[in-house]
């Protein structure tokens, strides 16, 4: 059961950041995960009235406050268009629109949870996060930082042009995902990032260049050099077993969405 102590509504990021230095002090999202575990919290500090749940679109990038709620993300037109729908499709087996609606994107890219669709969409793209002390932060340098007392204020979105595929295989329809996968193709390379493992996404990178130049291929060079990756990110994305799966068969789902994910994002027109 999770027990609140005292709540406080903070009036400016530098009073939540000092109310939260307490170690049983406890920032608030949206409250859907925080409340299903057991914790006795001295000092809940709620964010919401900071203006802290827009998103911001510029012709540089796009800002994402801490408090915005994953429907927002779901629904807005901009991340839509930029990620060739990959973000909404990463969302929207997410429990149900009602979840989304409370659920915030500052509390799923905080808590590095291992099943989050969340960060695994937002590892392949161009990410930082904003910290209150730290700064921006490249969102892969954060996932590997320990969790500390700062305050997590916005996730900001570069604009380059990119391809993008979000593709994930669940049990059932809203359930956690056996595992995820998102694939991204720029002039600055191929990510290929995995969720869900059960441990947190993991970003394979093409070491060996595989997918090289690979649009100046044939189409059937092109499935050749998909097939080859799949079967290169097989070899080399750690996976294990949960109630949801066990390791052989996640290592088999990196193989085949990670090829149907090189599919998707090859047969996407260079407008972006």
């Amino acid at each position: 059961m999770l027990k609140i102590k005292n709540y406080v509504k903070a009036e400016s990021l530098e009073e939540a950041y000092e109310l939260n230095q307490k170690r049983t002090a406890c920032v608030l999202g949206g409250m859907v995960w925080l409340k299903m575990g057991n914790r006795n919290v001295t000092t809940a500090i709620d964010l919401s009235g900071l203006g802290l749940d827009t998103i911001t679109e510029t012709e540089e990038e796009f800002v994402i406050g801490c408090m915005t709620p994953l429907r927002d993300l779901e629904l807005h037109e901009g991340l839509h268009a930029y990620t060739h729908g990959a973000m909404k499709e990463s969302l929207r087996h997410i429990v149900g629109v009602q979840f989304r609606n409370c659920a915030t994107v500052g509390g799923s890219i905080w808590g590095r949870f291992g099943f989050s669709d969340v960060l695994t969409m937002f590892l392949a793209l161009n990410t930082e996060v904003e910290l209150f002390k730290g700064g921006r932060v490249c969102l892969l340098d954060f996932v590997k930082m320990p969790k500390d007392r700062d305050i997590l204020v916005h996730i900001i979105v570069k604009k380059t042009p990119i391809k993008t595929a979000y593709l994930s295989q669940r049990n059932t329809k809203t359930d956690f995902p056996v595992l995820a996968c998102c694939v991204s193709m720029s002039a600055d390379g191929m990510k290929a990032v995995y969720g869900a493992r059960p441990s947190k996404a993991f970003l394979l990178e093409d070491a060996e260049n595989i997918l090289k130049a690979v649009q100046t291929l044939s189409e059937e060079e092109k499935k050749a050099a998909y097939e080859k990756f799949a079967d290169y990110a097989a070899k080399k994305v750690p996976t294990s077993g949960n109630m949801r799966g066990s390791a052989k068969y996640r290592t088999l789902l990196v193989k085949v969405l990670t090829r149907r994910a090189l599919e998707a994002v090859g047969g996407m027109s260079d407008e972006n």
